[in-house]
């Protein structure tokens, strides 16, 4: 169709007009209405017939003017449109005197593609609205001066003042003040979320209650608001393999149409001793309703509605292809870490043995952990400043890579850590305090440390990353949109995992894996069960992400390597964001089939009556334009996906 060509392919300068073509396009669409009403009139009063070929002349040139210069810039580009097949037809309407029927054609024809334009235009509204995230100027202290300067003027390093209200304009870190902030245009995160000093903060978030300095860290066209408006445009223009087949196939069909209607209409009448005219006028009916205008719009309506409606959900496609390959997936693995639970350590049981206190337990584990940097300790540590604990350092401290700490202070020594840290300290673990070990591994409770001090053993202590509270409900959500299997892959130990894939009634569970194990696995995987989804970070998973049918990364927001890697971005740490693009992936391409189905039956039914017992060329228009129109309605119901 010639709205979507004009996307495609620019006309000449020359053809461009000084307004705009959303006001042209329906203005002439109303003259031509008009001019067709005035010629009715004029013969029908029988006035001039000079004045009935002016106004029959005005009306076409109004109805033509956008087919023929789509048609003109196909033609420098050597490709054939099918605004050509009607132009043709209503030119041919006009030479057998029926130029009423020629310029309702004409009519109809631009008004289904201004009514194409407005429905399609909605599916850009994603892209309008992210552009609308970023603020015009941003003020800026420089020198001890507050400046206003334009977004692409604030340099790296700039900090910018941000007051309640006010839209980030750059990516950034958090240097005075703290806040909350709404990062739903983002993420997805339909809560608040609150921003401390030293946090980062990302363009297009809004500042809901704080006065905040920012950092700058990255230029305008490196922010996370930038790529993703970048990467929802790319991924309209890229086609899925249906779109590319029907695309090349256009050409195609519109030449041998084009052939066999000039065919037709030379051969009919002297073989069949039919009237040069009827059959003439039969053969533009004929070349009006085999156009294949709604077959060609039938997919990128449908799959530029669903990649919109994602990206408003926090959901990047990067392609319309990759919907089409996600809803070939039934099977899916997904990495533990970050995804299954939140990636990062707590400390989450803290077993004294009798008569020690929970309080001494935390106090000797917080001081001999306090000089580490490890994740154990920082996951003991928060916990203890959240009691309100903040341990002195202990006088000597070293960490046994692989097994744990051991610190001294006032003369005596804590070890925190594995059996092989005991007995390597000569230290003979207790048989009750190994049970409980087993009990809490099996049960899944994450690292679990022993803790001794002095001359006494003080119980246990366990560290382990939470899993994700609504993890099993969007698991069985997976299943729910058509997934079979789910798979976890993770570098944690056996014990661990498997506790977790119990839980949440996962189907495989794959432990103590590096990521070349996860690339082996996926594609294992994919030769057993088909294509496969991948879903990790994006980062230590981006082998097995690159191998997989379809790569998802989640809580993507801010990380370079997730949105270069994966064909799929989820901004948010939301586990349900997975579950609803597999479901979206699927619903759309059921759409696609329903709107080729349905183009290919009108064609063919209006084809067969035409060729049967004729059909008049304005009820032939009706049938095609009006088959366009239903296939593009149908996509748009992607836009209101849930």
């Amino acid at each position: 169709m010639s709205t979507l060509q004009q996307t495609r392919i620019k006309p000449a300068t020359g053809w461009q007009l000084p307004w705009n073509d959303e006001i042209i396009e329906p203005l002439l669409v109303a003259l031509t209405l008009i001019g067709i009403i005035s010629g009715v009139i004029i013969d029908h009063l029988g006035l001039a017939a000079e004045l009935l070929l002016t106004v029959n002349t005005a009306t076409y040139v109004a109805g033509g003017f956008y087919a023929v210069r789509a048609i003109i810039a196909a033609l420098r580009e050597r490709t054939i449109e099918v605004d050509l097949l009607m132009v043709i037809a209503a030119l041919g309407a006009a030479y057998v005197d029926a130029w009423t029927e020629g310029a309702i054609l004409l009519f109809l024809f631009s008004l289904s593609n201004v009514l194409q334009g407005y429905a399609m235009r909605r599916t850009e509204r994603a892209i309008s609205a992210l552009l609308e995230l970023r603020p015009d100027h941003v003020d800026v202290r420089r020198d001890g001066e507050v400046l206003a300067l334009a977004l692409e003027d604030v340099a790296v390093g700039d900090v910018v003042l941000l007051r309640p209200g006010d839209r980030v304009p750059l990516d950034g870190t958090i240097q005075r003040g703290r806040g909350n902030f709404d990062e739903a245009a983002i993420t997805g995160e339909s809560m608040p979320v609150q921003r401390n000093e030293g946090d980062q903060v990302l363009a297009g978030t809004l500042n809901i209650n704080g006065l905040i300095e920012v950092v700058v860290t990255k230029p305008a066209h490196e922010s996370t608001l930038s790529r993703i408006i970048s990467m929802v445009s790319e991924a309209q223009a890229r086609k899925a393999s249906t779109q590319s087949f029907l695309d090349r196939a256009e050409q195609y069909y519109a030449m041998g149409v084009i052939v066999a209607v000039l065919l037709f209409i030379v051969l009919i009448p002297p073989i069949f001793q039919v009237p040069f005219s009827e059959n003439f006028y039969r053969g533009m009916v004929l070349l009006t309703v085999a156009s294949p205008c709604a077959l060609v719009i039938s997919v990128p309506a449908a799959l530029l509605s669903a990649i919109a409606n994602a990206a408003r959900r926090g959901v990047l496609f990067k392609g319309g292809a990759h919907l089409e390959e996600l809803s070939k997936v039934k099977i899916i693995a997904l990495d533990k870490t970050g995804t299954l639970t939140f990636g990062h350590p707590e400390l989450t049981d803290l077993v004294p043995e009798p008569g020690v206190s929970v309080e001494e337990l935390l106090a000797v584990v917080a001081r001999a952990e306090q000089p580490s940097e490890h994740p154990i300790a920082r996951a003991i540590m928060s916990y203890a400043a959240a009691q309100g604990l903040t341990p002195a350092e202990p006088t000597e401290f070293s960490a046994v890579t692989g097994m744990g700490v051991r610190a001294t202070w006032d003369g005596a020594e804590a070890l925190v850590g594995s059996p092989r840290l005991m007995a390597q300290a000569g230290l003979q673990v207790p048989a009750h305090l190994l049970a409980a070990m087993d009990r809490l591994a099996d049960e899944g409770r994450g690292t679990v440390l022993l803790v001794h001090h002095g001359q006494r053993w003080l119980g246990l202590v366990t560290v382990m990353d939470r899993e994700r509270p609504d993890a099993a409900e969007k698991i069985a959500a997976l299943r729910a949109a058509g997934i079979e299997r789910v798979v976890m892959l993770t570098g944690d130990n056996a014990r661990v995992a498997e506790a977790m894939g119990r839980r949440l009634k996962i189907d495989e569970v794959h432990a103590g894996l590096l990521p070349e194990d996860k690339l082996r696995l996926v594609e294992e995987l994919g030769k057993q069960y088909g294509p496969v989804a991948m879903v990790g970070d994006g980062v230590n998973d981006a082998p097995a992400l690159a191998a997989a049918a379809s790569g998802i990364a989640m809580g993507a927001a801010g990380t370079d390597a997730a949105l270069e890697t994966a064909d799929i971005v989820l901004m948010s740490d939301d586990l349900g964001a997975i579950a609803y693009a597999v479901g979206l992936s699927k619903r759309t391409q059921r759409i696609v089939w329903q709107n080729i189905s349905f183009a290919l039956a009108v064609v063919v039914v209006l084809v067969i009556t035409t060729l049967t017992i004729g059909v008049p060329l304005p009820l032939g228009v009706v049938g095609h334009e009006g088959s366009t129109i239903i296939v593009v309605l149908n996509g748009l119901r992607l836009l209101a996906h849930k």
